[in-house]
């Protein structure tokens, strides 16, 4: 029997990077395409995966790198935008006019089965312009009837070298106290291995095509409890500061004028109206329903955040 080939968008990131080696483990012939090859230097040594060098603005290019796999795997997203209505522009072009330009290239490839990246909370009539273009996301991955979406929505994820613990672990090694925007926002953070495992689930099983999967990890925090566990972990526990709403909009606005990512925007506080837990009442299928045992964060964050723990992560990534 052939192996199984599939073709991964966004392979390069954190999440990414993490389901490319477990489809390596499961012998999944994977073509990692990003746009510049020196961004996936770190998955060369993995066995059947390739990097592919590509322009995702190229209609022909995306039907010619999916036609003959048997799926197509999509982690493309953005963090930030310029503002617009009902959402940005970066936020339009990764969220939504990405996936519908791939479902078609699917389509015209015969590729039948897409696994896409949406995100908890996603609505198209969500607070915030991520929200809203990540429930567009959602409609444009099912848009065309020959190709079967299955959606998962996780909520923040958390691991090695993930940008949410990492990021409050440094600011209190640097700061005496820690300002905290949208301190009591309710958050049910999920391990990444345990996000990368229900891809690959869903992936070797067809019945979960056109299903949507809500992932979130086993307990739920504040963000302020999440601060102050990740000062913990790495040893420089800090005061949290809760900012009124007022001042925390008017930091995030600063941080928007400055170069580069901001490190929190306004419609990040636009999200965080919204609590990014699993709504037990809905009854969505969730992580257990591919059988995964959630991993807890206490588990595995001291591992990574503390002075130690980093360098064991930096000797597992060069094998030693």
């Amino acid at each position: 029997m052939d192996p199984l080939s599939v073709v991964l968008f966004g392979g390069t990131g954190f999440i990414g990077s993490h389901l490319a080696a477990r489809l390596s483990g499961h012998d999944v012939d994977v073509v990692a395409v990003t746009r510049h090859e020196t961004h996936a230097m770190h998955l060369m040594p993995l066995p059947g995966v390739d990097i592919v060098e590509a322009d995702l603005r190229d209609d022909g290019a995306l039907r010619r790198l999916v036609q003959g796999h048997a799926a197509v795997i999509n982690l493309v997203g953005v963090l930030y935008s310029h503002r617009g209505t009902p959402y940005g522009p970066e936020f339009r072009q990764a969220h939504v006019d990405f996936p519908r330009r791939l479902v078609a290239a699917c389509a015209a490839g015969g590729v039948k089965r897409y696994l896409h990246m949406s995100a908890l909370g996603a609505d198209p009539h969500g607070p915030s312009m991520y929200q809203r273009s990540k429930g567009d996301g959602e409609i444009a991955a099912r848009s065309l009837a020959q190709v079967a979406a299955t959606i998962f929505r996780p909520s923040v994820v958390f691991g090695p070298e993930d940008n949410f613990l990492n990021l409050f672990a440094r600011l209190q090694k640097h700061y005496p106290v820690l300002p905290l925007a949208c301190a009591k926002a309710r958050f049910q953070p999920v391990y990444v291995g345990d996000v990368a495992e229900a891809f690959v689930r869903a992936l070797l099983d067809h019945h979960t095509a056109g299903q949507l999967y809500e992932l979130a990890g086993p307990q739920v925090y504040t963000l302020d409890e999440l601060a102050h566990l990740a000062g913990r972990y790495s040893g420089h526990e800090r005061r949290v500061l809760a900012l009124p709403d007022g001042l925390a909009r008017l930091e995030a606005a600063f941080f928007e004028l400055l170069p580069g990512t901001p490190m929190i925007s306004r419609d990040n506080l636009d999200s965080m109206k919204v609590d990014n837990v699993v709504d037990a009442a809905t009854r969505v299928l969730t992580a257990e329903a591919l059988g995964i045992k959630l991993t807890a964060l206490e588990a595995v964050a001291p591992q990574y955040l503390s002075p130690t723990g980093r360098i064991d992560v930096l000797r597992e990534r060069a094998g030693r």
